[in-house]
């Protein structure tokens, strides 16, 4: 799930609860002001799924130097560039795919437009110090998220099936049915313990923060006074456990003496969706602030109309307002360092590209790495990356179908769970679906449907390593392996459903994830555990050179990522011009 957040996001990401209603216009999107090509250096992939580019066959266009390079165009790497073109900073984003997006992209096949990633959201409507980091962003440039808006998801487990409901009291109707009493007083006794602590967990915005000294007026000066008053406000008691907010969040859970199986087990899942580790890993102040938003009054969840793919049109748009450019179909081939410091890129094909201040990469921790010059990268700043723990990957299951026969009041999502007792971290025991044609109906040709199922991040890519995408062995591996998500989608369409005559069937691999999403052993990004590590932060021992996105901090999921790449921007610029644009968009 990939949670977007507050956006939570079912798929590589955070839970986007992981990341709107409709007036898109069609001629923003940026395949159409960036045309794609599926020939000259494009294969067709094995699975059915669209070409990806794989070579360079033509020079770079345009002029070969900015002030800032920006190497991928995933959602963290397209809130840096657009923050830094509103800061008038002359920004390029260089991409090696023929679609921008990474893992938040969307694709057409037959009419059907997929998700490739988040489709689980909330928070794109909110505005002011509380809002999702990629609301603020998107506030920053001017742009904003056609969404519509819905408060439940189906769940089937192990105890039975019920429509799970965000809010204050719905789903304590749903606990007392399927988990008993004993269960609604401990669900009562965790929210009583811990929305208190959601105005300290949400009082600093990210967007105010930055990676250097500077913090301590665009951030520390500028919002102490409203974190001490949510810490005035929550009295000894509630101010002591706000110290536990950068801990990992079972030892609240634990603290509270919950023993209730269903709600450790419901925490869990949760936990993992967000960030992609269980509750003993996740930071506390993430949980905080998605319970805050998930079980207040109004609450609700929302998708972006015409899918994830608006998102990533929005903050094209928003780049390009202001003056930056995107690059589609430029592989950076590597890293050009020079006296220590980062000069900018070349890329596949051998044409440099000068950077004049800094060089910020998107990719991964362990695909930057392989972008430096080994001799100018300290080994201790490898070593680290090298023992960083990584996520599993991902099996996906992309279908076109027709929605005859299907029950009319088919919920987006669903979420299916085997066997509690084996984790929600085991493998093929989770799987996600999202039918987001249910509420923006154009992502489908008409009486159609569009469905992404996939297993969050559980996938081992040992099972993969090393198969050629094309024998036998690797597509009876595929078959065997994409069949607990056939088995969710049929329980959850119900008799209705028959595969046998979906229009669109693809099933994705963790070699899929890797390949097209240049993702390292196609993971969902570092397993790092609260209270064990932290993510790193964005600066490196190159000089001119940082990081943002899912290996940095905060972490895994659209409203992290969305925090790392305006942190990064923020720090490239002055105090003042950071100071300016805070007061523009009214935080």
């Amino acid at each position: 799930m990939a949670l977007g957040s507050s956006s939570i996001s079912f798929t590589p990401g955070f839970i986007q609860l992981r990341r709107p209603h409709s007036t898109f216009n069609s001629k923003c999107r940026s395949r159409t002001l960036l045309p794609r090509s599926s020939s000259n250096g494009s294969e067709p992939y094995s699975n059915g799924y669209p070409s990806t580019t794989v070579t360079q066959n033509k020079p770079f266009q345009g002029k070969p130097e900015a002030d800032v390079i920006v190497i991928g165009s995933g959602i963290g790497g397209l809130c840096c560039a657009g923050l830094l073109a509103r800061y008038k900073q002359d920004v390029l984003v260089l991409e090696s795919h023929d679609l921008p997006g990474g893992a938040a992209h969307s694709f057409e096949i037959k009419g059907y437009k997929f998700d490739s990633g988040p489709s689980l959201f909330s928070g794109f409507q909110s505005r002011g110090p509380q809002a999702n980091p990629l609301a603020q962003v998107l506030d920053a440039l001017g742009e904003s998220l056609p969404c519509a808006t819905y408060d439940s998801w189906m769940v089937y487990i192990p105890e039975g099936e019920f429509l799970s409901r965000i809010g204050p009291t719905e789903f304590f109707k749903d606990l007392e049915k399927y988990a008993g009493k004993n269960a609604v007083q401990e669900w009562r006794k965790l929210l009583d313990a811990i929305l208190p602590l959601a105005a300290a967990a949400m009082a600093l915005p990210p967007l105010s923060i930055r990676g250097d000294w500077g913090v301590l007026s665009t951030a520390g000066a500028r919002y102490a006074p409203s974190l001490l008053k949510s810490f005035a406000q929550m009295g000894p008691q509630g101010a002591l456990s706000a110290t536990k907010l950068l801990r990992p969040f079972l030892e609240i859970i634990d603290s509270l003496e919950l023993k209730d199986p269903f709600i450790r087990n419901w925490v869990d899942l949760l936990s993992f969706l967000l960030a992609g580790v269980k509750s003993d890993g996740v930071l506390a102040a993430e949980m905080i602030y998605m319970f805050s938003e998930w079980y207040k009054p109004g609450c609700c969840l929302e998708y972006p109309l015409r899918g994830s793919g608006a998102v990533v049109d929005a903050l094209v748009r928003g780049l390009q307002k202001f003056g930056g450019r995107l690059s589609l179909r430029s592989h950076v081939e590597n890293i050009v360092v020079e006296d220590g410091r980062a000069i900018g890129v070349r890329l596949r094909g051998g044409q440099f590209v000068r950077a004049k201040k800094a060089v910020v990469s998107n990719a991964s921790m362990w695909d930057t790495l392989s972008l430096l010059p080994k001799e100018v990268v300290p080994k201790s700043y490898q070593d680290r990356i090298k023992r960083t723990p990584q996520c599993e990957s991902f099996m996906h299951l992309h279908l076109g179908f027709d929605a005859e026969g299907i029950r009319e009041d088919l919920g987006i999502h669903h979420i299916v769970v085997n066997d509690w007792e084996r984790g929600v971290d085991a493998d093929q025991n989770v799987v996600l679906i999202s039918v987001p044609s249910v509420l923006s109906p154009d992502l489908a040709p008409p009486g159609k449907h569009v469905l992404h199922a996939y297993t969050p991040g559980t996938e081992p890519f040992e099972l993969w390593e090393g198969l050629d995408r094309r024998s036998n062995e690797y597509k009876e591996l595929k078959a065997q392996r994409s069949e607990v998500m056939w088995k969710a989608v049929e329980r959850a369409l119900g008799p209705g459903f028959d595969r046998g005559k979906c229009e669109v069937k693809l099933v994705g691999t963790p070699l899929t994830h890797q390949r097209f999403l240049r993702r390292n052993r196609g993971t969902y990004g570092p397993a790092i555990k609260a209270g064990k590590d932290s993510f790193p932060g964005h600066s490196t021992p190159i000089a001119q050179f940082y990081c943002c996105g899912d290996s940095t901090f905060p972490g895994i999921g659209v409203p992290a990522v969305a925090a790392s790449g305006a942190i990064v921007a923020n720090s490239l610029v002055s105090v003042s011009q950071h100071s300016e644009l805070l007061d523009a968009v009214g935080i």
